[in-house]
């Protein structure tokens, strides 16, 4: 320290002085500005940065509350496009049914209609042979019992007495 002190010169320490304040006033007028807009730039630049990054967080968010939203509403949209398309096929099946039902009813009425017309028609053609085999054995009968002139008597005269009753 001694040393120091001794080797001590006020000249130089004046003239460092005034180099340290001029290089301090060149820095100052040249090289401080420029050094802080570059920081205040790149603070700007971080914050920025920092916001974007934050909005896209929020935009990711809400992108993400949108689609499961999206997806709520498709599959509410699917449930009762499933629930629409069931009851069609419901509707459809019952409709079928009625209408299956209906014919079947309307063949069966008609099946009825054309029996009942067949055995009224095999009834008149029964009563028209009965009635045909009845005036042929009649008419056998008459002439076997009409053959001669007494049983002919007998006959009108029964039958008059027949009449007279009634």
């Amino acid at each position: 320290m001694e040393k120091l002190l001794n080797d001590f010169s006020f000249g130089l320490f004046f003239w460092q002085i005034i180099i340290f304040v001029l290089l301090i006033l060149l820095l100052k007028k040249f090289a401080w500005r420029p050094i802080l807009t570059s920081i205040n730039d790149r603070e700007q630049g971080i914050k920025d940065a920092l916001a974007s990054a934050e909005a896209a967080r929020k935009e990711m968010h809400n992108l993400q509350a949108d689609n499961q939203r999206i997806l709520q509403e498709a599959r509410l949209e699917r449930d009762a496009m499933m629930k629409e398309a069931r009851e069609i096929k419901e509707k459809m099946i019952a409709d079928a049914e009625a209408d299956a039902k209906v014919r079947g009813e309307k063949l069966i009425e008609q099946a009825k209609t054309a029996i009942e017309s067949e055995k009224n028609a095999a009834m008149a053609e029964l009563k028209a042979q009965v009635s045909g085999l009845s005036l042929e054995i009649a008419e056998k009968l008459l002439k076997n019992e009409l053959s001669n002139r007494e049983a002919q008597t007998a006959l009108v005269e029964k039958m008059l007495g027949e009449v007279k009753l009634n």
